[in-house]
């Protein structure tokens, strides 16, 4: 009995060691605890991991950007100190949280990365003040949201895995319903300034609205089957 009990501690114990224990030097964090750390710390090393374009587009102050997609994200990590905290972030957080375990492996001893990207940063209220329009202003989503009796919008992004997925199916629906539901697509990037302003912290996002009220949302992956039961 006794080395059954044994032999089964030894399979848990090893089945544990297979799947792995996140590292303790890697800290996934909430937006608060992200700027708390940021602002107590003395010179931050903030690596902004998205494409130098989104970079162009907004960042958070005092960001450095080092591409996770680029060919020298490894060169260009290794010139920071990695005994003092290093913060990572882009748009929701896939791409950051890749190059925070990345990081780790470097041998970085205290990483930060934020948990919903950009994204949240700005839905929390932490967007960068600016009085340039980029895209849909609130006048004209309003006349859109109101231009039939029912309307879904659908906000995405061209680097979002899950909007690929759903892209073609939307694009069919779209056909489909025509007379019973109009359906728009917004490039989340392209129209930043609504997405600000509605505080949408991830992407998808699939908003539906009845005579210029919402009626329903969904954040994140959704089946055509599933959609469907709401359109």
């Amino acid at each position: 009995m006794k080395s059954k009990l044994l032999s089964l501690l030894l399979l848990s114990f090893l089945f544990l060691s297979c799947q792995g224990q996140t590292s303790p030097a890697l800290k996934t964090v909430d937006v608060k605890t992200f700027a708390d750390k940021l602002n107590s710390t003395s010179n931050p090393q903030l690596l902004d991991v998205r494409t130098p374009a989104e970079f162009s587009g907004e960042h958070i102050d005092n960001a450095v950007n080092v591409n996770w997609n680029g060919d020298d994200f490894v060169t260009k990590a290794n010139a920071y100190d990695k005994t003092k905290p290093i913060f990572v972030y882009c748009k929701v957080g896939g791409r950051s949280a890749q190059a925070a375990n990345k990081l780790v492996e470097l041998g970085f001893k205290e990483v930060y990365n934020l948990d919903g990207g950009i994204m949240k940063w700005n839905a929390s209220g932490k967007a960068q003040k600016t009085e340039k329009i980029i895209g849909i202003c609130d006048q004209e989503y309003n006349e859109l949201v109101n231009s039939s009796k029912r309307v879904m919008v659908d906000f995405n992004a061209k680097w979002c895995a899950p909007c690929i997925k759903m892209n073609p199916y939307i694009l069919k629906l779209q056909t489909e319903l025509k007379d019973q539901i109009k359906i728009v697509q917004l490039d989340a990037d392209e129209n930043k300034t609504i997405v600000d302003q509605l505080k949408l912290d991830g992407l998808p996002v699939i908003i539906v609205y009845e005579n210029g009220q919402e009626v329903w949302r969904n954040l994140g992956y959704i089946s055509e089957e599933e959609l469907r039961k709401h359109l």
